[in-house]
């Protein structure tokens, strides 16, 4: 089964940790991601720039019209996401558990079920 374990980040939370924080944070991430490539779980894994660099894009009357910045005004915002696939959602929550992220107050790991992928409905 395919589950999707995406990274919310809050700015400032980030912010309010110190440069060995953040250097364990980025450690454990590379940890993370070898323990899943040596089970054969790892699918794919990125990490997204931050949301005042993105653009948003919405068609009207057929023609394009895009704003910079993020899709909504939020303070947390997608930072990054792995892809992974696992025997089942239990085992899947045993993996974000293991992210760094999940230890820190204000920032979330959220674990969906993958429903369709490569133009077929998962099971």
């Amino acid at each position: 089964m395919k589950f999707l374990i995406s990274l919310h980040i809050n700015p400032a939370v980030l912010d309010a940790l110190t440069d060995e924080e953040k250097a364990a944070i980025g450690a454990g991430h590379g940890r993370f991601i070898e323990a899943l490539k040596s089970s054969g779980e790892l699918i794919v894994t990125q990490a997204l720039v931050d949301p005042s660099q993105a653009a948003v894009v919405r068609v009207r009357d057929g023609q394009p019209a895009v704003t910079d910045g993020p899709f909504l005004e939020a303070k947390e915002f997608l930072g990054g996401f792995y892809l992974v696939d696992c025997e089942d959602k239990e085992r899947a929550i045993e993996l974000a558990a293991q992210i760094p992220d999940a230890a820190i107050e204000g920032l979330g790991v959220e674990v969906r079920q993958v429903m369709f992928s490569d133009g077929h409905l998962e099971a």
